[in-house]
């Protein structure tokens, strides 16, 4: 009989609100195709992964909301010296955007970004003057699902949860509203699938749980090339990735985020329904 390993998906704990089991149902199916023994594992209590071929931090969704627990379990998965894919210093890299500010260091075009240590009105007026725009969005860091995710426009006050703590500031990409974010993904780094996810009428959040859609993109190019120039730049080659870019309003397109821990990876859309996902995390083992 084939040797099947036994793989160990981190799942969200049990009061987390988004509604994961589709997504991890075509992603188990793609693993399971593959020839592996698919097991949840709530990320924030995952018990002993002693016994595990491979373990995949795929529905580590709600991390960002316990940081310290998101990084003592990367700091004992890297102690114990557990299989896991992407490999801990993609993770732990990946976990906070000031990635960035790297990828812009290193040539890559990245939605501009000024970091700030504590917003309060000044500092968001110096960010806006040093972006020069006038409507920007602000996010945390380290976040994900649009948590702490704002628009704020001239005369708008500073969001109560985002004062005074350390937050990404950007300008509204006129991209997202006109034509959307693509995601662009890969396999082993080979291309899969695109799509692109647009906002909901009003707003500015592509995301599900907001009301944002999602259809195919046949991706340029220059958006795999783009995508291709920021996964580059990690530290190891990610075995998954999804790569978020947005357009200027000229439309050049810039990397709003690379999602190499935990992503959505709308394998339905992808021509073979996500079998070279699942031949990716076969050959990691």
């Amino acid at each position: 009989m084939p040797f099947q390993p036994r793989v160990a998906i981190l799942i969200p704990a049990p009061d987390y609100e988004e509604k994961w089991q589709p997504a991890f149902a075509r992603k188990a199916a793609a693993l399971t195709a593959a020839g592996l023994i698919v097991e949840q594992r709530v990320w924030t209590d995952p018990g002993d992964l002693t016994g595990y071929d491979l373990v995949l931090p795929l529905f580590a969704w709600g991390y960002q909301r316990d940081v310290a627990a998101w990084y003592a379990l990367l700091d004992r998965i890297e102690s114990e010296g557990l299989p896991v894919v992407n490999p801990v210093p993609v993770l732990r890299w990946n976990s906070d955007k000031a990635y960035l500010a790297e990828l812009g260091a290193k040539g890559v075009a990245v939605v501009p970004t000024v970091e700030v240590d504590a917003l309060d009105d000044a500092r968001l007026a110096e960010a806006m003057a040093e972006l020069g725009v006038d409507e920007v969005v602000i996010k945390p860091a380290i976040s994900g699902g649009a948590d702490g995710t704002h628009r704020v426009a001239p005369g708008t006050p500073i969001p109560a949860d985002a004062l005074g703590q350390r937050r990404l500031v950007q300008p509204l990409m006129q991209g997202i509203l006109t034509e959307g974010e693509f995601s662009l993904f890969f396999f082993a780094g080979k291309f899969s699938h695109a799509i692109v996810k647009r906002p909901a009428s009003g707003d500015f959040r592509v995301q599900e749980q907001f009301g944002g859609r999602e259809t195919v993109w046949d991706a340029s190019d220059a958006a795999q090339r783009l995508a291709a120039a920021a996964l580059a730049a990690a530290p190891a080659p990610p075995v998954y990735a999804r790569v978020d870019m947005v357009g200027d309003a000229a439309g050049t397109l810039h990397i709003m985020e690379l999602e190499l821990i935990e992503p959505s990876l709308f394998l339905h859309h992808a021509p073979d329904k996500g079998a070279a996902f699942g031949l990716a995390v076969y050959g990691a083992i």
